[in-house]
């Protein structure tokens, strides 16, 4: 394995990691500030929507002036917004903070278009699948710290100790993390009228054969599982009677299928299935799944359910993202990749609240039920628009 993949899967899984430490007290440390529930959704939205619209920004600069000031921009800013959420003493820093973190934090994007960079197109998939199992790990780890850390309701400790993770990434970049866009082609790319840094040319992008679709696949598909990802501890509670406590083995359970599935299982899938095949079919796997979850009777049943559906949407993220790599031009690939996490920013921000209100008033059923459709609408989509469309299209010119 290449030296710098070996780099960017450490940096992936400290950025995840000191993110993940966080993340499940932030409504707890916005509570000591008097927040109600309602503020509390706007600080994990703010976030969201920040990154909505600076993900796509970051991505696409980095194709012009290489990946490596970027990730140093973008990860020094998340050092900053962690720094500030432990010294705040309003809500207002503690918005600011999620905010700044948002608007800079496309760290995750910048790591696949350094995969991109450095990996042929036969071995990006499998590159791609390591930050899947960086992000695993990162969950494993990240709450259990947290959690330890905040004994006493002290949350200032887990914010300032994933401000000197994320600082420890920084100086990991700065010292040992070289650009992988050599000075030839950042120059040539910052000459080529496609490296253009506008709305028109992200636009345009949007409207390719191959893209549009890939892009289209993706936002369902992120609907569909953040629904599944942010209501699973709610459905967990009110289906099955389960306690914070076994509700975390659970999802313990589901990081180490995570690593499993994308840190080897996504090379071997490669090996034998193009990326498209592996999109059609996890498509229809995770129709399946989300049903199975949806109609759960048992916790013995969720933990069955839970492998295909691990399997599935890892082959889902790590195909449509590496698809997507291959069909654009090289000086688009940030770009492209930062649209693509912006639609998961997308999801991020409508999912959570569709998902409370079915589950609050249709059923504990309903969210995963609505789940499947979305990806019952997928399965004809990548058929007509995917499938078969052939790879001399991608990319094409407009």
């Amino acid at each position: 394995m290449k030296k710098s993949l070996i780099l960017i899967f450490v940096f992936v899984f400290i950025d995840v990691l000191g993110f993940s430490l966080i993340l499940p007290l932030l409504p707890y440390y916005a509570e000591t500030f008097d927040a109600t529930p309602t503020v509390v959704g706007l600080l994990l939205g703010a976030n969201a929507l920040a990154q909505l619209i600076g993900a796509p920004i970051i991505g696409r600069l980095s194709d012009r002036y290489g990946r490596r000031p970027l990730l140093i921009l973008s990860i020094g800013g998340t050092a900053v917004s962690f720094l500030m959420l432990g010294l705040a003493r309003s809500l207002w820093v503690l918005l600011a903070s999620r905010i700044l973190d948002g608007l800079l934090g496309g760290n995750v994007s910048l790591a696949q278009a350094y995969i991109t960079d450095v990996t042929d197109e036969e071995n990006r998939a499998r590159g791609l699948g390591l930050i899947g199992a960086s992000f695993g790990l990162g969950f494993i780890f990240g709450p259990a710290l947290g959690g330890a850390l905040s004994t006493g309701g002290n949350y200032s400790r887990p914010a300032f100790a994933a401000a000197a993770l994320a600082t420890l990434n920084l100086l990991g970049v700065l010292l040992w993390l070289p650009e992988s866009l050599p000075p030839e082609k950042r120059s040539q790319r910052a000459s080529s009228p496609r490296s253009e840094f506008s709305a028109r040319a992200l636009w345009e992008a949007l409207h390719r054969p191959c893209v549009g679709p890939l892009l289209n696949v993706q936002l369902l598909y992120a609907l569909a599982f953040t629904t599944f990802e942010t209501m699973f501890s709610l459905f967990a509670l009110e289906r099955l009677g389960l306690d914070a406590r076994s509700t975390s083995f659970v999802l313990t359970y589901v990081g180490l299928l995570v690593v499993a599935v994308q840190g080897g299982g996504m090379g071997l899938l490669t090996k034998r299935f193009s990326e498209k095949q592996l999109i059609f079919g996890g498509s229809i796997l995770l129709a399946l799944t989300f049903l199975g979850w949806a109609l759960t009777p048992a916790l013995w049943w969720l933990l069955v359910v839970l492998a295909p559906l691990s399997l599935a949407s890892g082959a889902m993220r790590v195909s449509v993202n590496s698809a997507l790599t291959k069909s654009v031009f090289p000086e688009e690939v940030g770009g492209a990749l930062g649209l693509s996490a912006a639609l998961g920013s997308l999801a991020r921000i409508v999912s959570p609240v569709v998902g409370a209100f079915l589950l609050d008033n249709v059923s504990t059923a309903a969210p995963g039920i609505v789940a499947s459709v979305l990806m019952l609408l997928v399965i004809p989509f990548v058929w007509r628009r995917v499938l078969f469309v052939p790879d001399l299209a991608c990319p094409v010119e407009v």
